[in-house]
């Protein structure tokens, strides 16, 4: 293999951009069993004064994930994110305009390998999110499992995300006043394994459970496409059936989340690593779909609901493939 080495004289905000880009991405996939190391490694060494308060602390703060959450402004600013979102860029688009009194959901697609556009919109104050939709909150819903890890739930909460329970959408689309939304990664962790450049397969036929949330809340839903998050990243070909993506699936019913086999650059050479690929990623918001509060909804309201939910997210796509350079024979594949 041919490595295709980064130039030397690379200015200083683009160094500053990959080393932003590569901290998220480390801080996924090191940094929770880097903190639990930490618990351990205090309760092996007994150093008692410092793990019995944090883990007493934490039993009764364990269900803050579940209630909102716990954000900080003060890292939802900081710097290092500004270099994140310019390093692709990342951009969010408004096709129309949301009515502040009421509460919705976002079903956010595709997954992506890391869901790096859902996060940098909607988790980081250096988005274009609070001059798009000013009077919102956006509540990004993440797996449980990330809650778990000491430590780094605390890290995680404090820039804005907050369970994918059922308990934790209810309590956010149950807060009076309106002005908030549920952004949900609707594919979930078994679309990741189909995250592969110039595809579009989402997982969202069997996925009705946000609908039944929505008609039990009225909560209005909003289809969102976020244009080259499967252009980020390489995997290891896994197509259904193989050996790897049999393993794949048994691993992710097992743990709660997939692992998908994936590569992109690194730091001083832009053919194998770790770090995503420099591309655009586009974030289109579509238009609500009007909800009916409907506290007991029968089966063939769910179903009608999601189906129209369904085709208002492939016209969204078809609207705007054009403009991000998808040609137009290209068309979403839902499983």
């Amino acid at each position: 293999m041919k490595v295709e080495f980064a130039p030397l004289s690379i200015p200083l905000a683009r160094r500053l951009q990959t080393a932003a880009v590569l901290q998220w991405v480390l801080s996924f996939l090191l940094l929770a069993q880097v903190c639990v190391g930490i618990i351990i490694i205090l309760i092996i060494y007994n150093y008692w004064f410092l793990y019995i308060p944090y883990l007493t602390w934490l039993y009764f703060d364990w269900q803050t994930p579940e209630q909102g959450g716990r954000r900080t402004e003060w890292v939802r600013s900081w710097t290092v994110w500004k270099y994140f979102r310019d390093y692709f860029p990342i951009h969010l688009i408004k096709t129309q305009g949301l009515d502040p009194s009421r509460n919705y959901i976002f079903g956010f697609h595709p997954h992506g390998v890391l869901v790096v556009g859902a996060f940098g919109n909607f988790c980081t104050n250096y988005s274009e999110f609070k001059e798009l939709f000013p009077g919102f909150t956006a509540y990004l819903h993440v797996l449980p499992f990330w809650f778990r890890c000491p430590l780094f739930r605390e890290y995680l909460m404090s820039c804005g995300p907050v369970s994918v329970s059922k308990r934790s959408v209810s309590y956010v689309l149950s807060r009076q006043g309106g002005g908030n939304i549920s952004v949900i990664v609707l594919g979930g962790a078994e679309e990741s394994l189909d995250a592969h450049p110039g595809k579009f397969t989402l997982f969202i036929r069997q996925r009705k459970g946000f609908i039944k949330i929505a008609l039990t809340h009225g909560a209005y839903l909003v289809p969102v496409f976020s244009f080259g998050e499967n252009e980020l990243f390489k995997q290891v070909s896994n197509p259904e059936g193989s050996w790897l993506r049999t393993v794949q699936e048994r691993l992710q019913k097992i743990m709660g989340f997939a692992l998908p086999l994936f590569h992109a650059r690194g730091v001083f050479q832009y053919s194998f690593g770790i770090i995503p690929y420099r591309k655009p990623i586009n974030t289109v918001v579509g238009r609500p779909i009007p909800v009916a509060q409907t506290p007991h909804p029968t089966s063939e309201q769910i179903e009608q609901l999601h189906q129209t939910y369904m085709e208002e997210l492939r016209k969204l796509f078809d609207e705007h493939k054009a403009k991000y350079g998808i040609p137009e024979h290209e068309t979403l594949v839902f499983k």
